[in-house]
């Protein structure tokens, strides 16, 4: 991973939100209520520093038909930017 591709990344997502600090559901129910505020194609930059979130993103974006669009690790820190369903 590059740090330019990911600063243009993070450049286009409208929004941020921070989770860290915050166990499972507790990412994943605030990404829902971030994602139902925005309109369709947005993309949304989720932080968290739960471990499992990784797999909770995953399923929840295949189920929600949402799109993982990247998922990232550093320093036990996680990214995920995701593109509301259309």
């Amino acid at each position: 991973m590059s740090s330019d591709s990911s600063a243009s990344t993070e450049a286009a997502a409208e929004r941020l939100l921070d989770t860290r600090g915050l166990s499972c559901p507790m990412p994943i129910l605030k990404a829902k209520k971030a994602l139902n505020e925005m309109t369709a194609g947005s993309l949304l930059r989720v932080l968290a520093t739960d471990s499992g979130a990784v797999r909770d993103f995953e399923y929840f974006c295949r189920h929600t038909g949402h799109q993982l669009m990247e998922s990232t690790e550093s320093a036990g820190e996680f990214s995920f930017l995701i593109r509301r369903k259309g």
